[in-house]
């Protein structure tokens, strides 16, 4: 009798330690509990709520396994683990309130070139073919900066409203008056040409825009100006602006046969393609020969008029070949088929730049696109202004220009048609590219 009473009391208090030890691992791997501590402080639940929650979670297993559904809490608890186990890895990577943030990707701002023309008189028809041949080729968005006279303002929002959507979605212009901000309006109008001066006040003007490529009326692009642009970060730390040479041989260059003052180099540079840090010219004093402490852009501009005023030809270029004779060390100087003119063919071909990679940028300067005296440049000129927006660049562009080429081969500059041909050859085949081939997916 004795043995069978602690047979008996020996499996009773057995079966208490296995249910102890039941209701005690599953107690400690419930994923409620787990659930509240990650909470923490963030449960608007007081402490006795969650207790009797926990508590009647417990009573639900319970009641299960006195139903005989042994394996239902084994499968629990395993899945409890294994969601206990995602829970901690993803509070590490969350932050310490727990409050989800969106994640946004940061887009980088697109670049934007900036373009300066000055157009008064009868330059409306050359100002659009301008900015026509910019918009063929480049591939980035420009705003262009028009200044120009009253008469010219609405006839310019005029034709440009009325270019195609899919050209007009690659820029943006803006109109300004024609303003001098020191000296005598009047003066600073007839320097040179009518108006002409005003390029010499772009970084008074401009004061939001930090660089910024100016160029005449009587330009034309034949590659994307996003080449030209990148010779900005070619600039050192001292370099604010960028030209080319006004002539490659001294011997035939006006500078050195016939100027009555100072300028750049051996040479002289031509300023009719001009690439600007605005910010850095505005920031700098400026050497000169009239004070020793230098003076700044927009304080040198009039006095230095005034000095060489009865000295000077061709106006705001000679005042800008002055200033950087005193400051070498301010400017860039890129090579002539980024402003490539009658006197590099007209005396002999002596642009080599230009023979080697072709014309990039054309310049029409001695009203050449308007007479028959150089008909290599007019019809270049009369190409791209006769271009119809979205025809086939090849067809419509390319091929007039090489055809019409052909009554230009006995002309001093028409003897050379590789140097106008060879860059726009290039440009346009690489816009069919990017355009048309890079889109067309093989067959399969």
């Amino acid at each position: 009798m004795r043995i069978h009473c602690k047979v008996v009391v020996i499996a009773v208090c057995f079966g208490v330690f296995l249910l102890l030890y039941f209701l005690g691992g599953n107690a400690a791997d419930d994923p409620l509990l787990n659930e509240v501590v990650e909470e923490g402080s963030n449960s608007s639940r007081s402490p006795p709520e969650l207790g009797r929650d926990v508590a009647a979670k417990l009573a639900k297993k319970s009641s299960a396994r006195v139903g005989g559904r042994a394996e239902e809490p084994l499968r629990r608890r395993k899945e409890g683990k294994a969601i206990n186990r995602a829970a901690n890895a993803n509070a590490k990577s969350k932050p310490r309130n727990n409050v989800a943030r969106p994640v946004t990707r940061r887009k980088r701002a697109e670049e934007v070139m900036h373009l300066a023309v000055v157009a008064c008189g009868n330059r409306l028809d050359e100002t659009l073919a301008m900015v026509k041949s910019a918009l063929l080729f480049s591939l980035k968005r420009i705003t262009f900066h028009i200044f120009a006279e009253d008469p010219l303002a609405p006839q310019f929002k005029e034709r440009l409203n009325q270019w195609p959507r899919s050209v007009s979605a690659k820029f943006q212009y803006r109109i300004y008056p024609i303003t001098f901000s020191v000296g005598n309006a009047d003066e600073w109008k007839k320097l040179f040409k009518p108006c002409a001066a005003q390029r010499l006040f772009l970084p008074v003007i401009l004061k939001d825009v930090d660089s910024l490529l100016y160029v005449d009326t009587d330009v034309l692009f034949l590659r994307p100006m996003d080449d030209i642009w990148s010779l900005l970060k070619s600039f050192n730390s001292t370099q604010l602006a960028a030209m080319a040479p006004e002539h490659e041989v001294p011997k035939i260059g006006w500078y050195s046969r016939f100027a009555r003052h100072p300028f750049y180099g051996v040479t002289g540079v031509n300023s009719g393609v001009m690439l600007m840090n605005l910010t850095r010219i505005r920031s700098t004093m400026f050497k000169n020969s009239m004070i020793p402490s230098g003076l700044s852009w927009e304080d040198i501009l009039h006095p230095l008029y005034q000095k060489y005023k009865n000295h000077i030809t061709w106006g705001d270029q000679d005042l800008l070949n002055i200033i950087f004779h005193y400051n070498p060390e301010c400017l860039f100087i890129f090579p002539c088929q980024w402003n490539y003119r009658p006197d590099h063919c007209m005396y002999g071909s002596n642009c080599k730049g230009a023979e080697e990679e072709g014309v990039s940028i054309l310049h029409g300067n001695r009203g050449v696109y308007h007479d028959d005296k150089q008909p290599a440049f007019k019809v270049v000129y009369d190409a791209i202004r006769e271009f119809p927006f979205e025809d086939n660049m090849f067809q419509s562009l390319f091929y007039p220009i090489q055809t019409r080429f052909l009554d230009t081969v006995n002309t001093l500059c028409g003897r050379v048609p590789q140097v106008f041909l060879k860059q726009i050859e290039k440009t346009m085949r690489k816009v069919f590219e990017d355009k048309v081939v890079r889109h067309v997916r093989p067959h399969k």
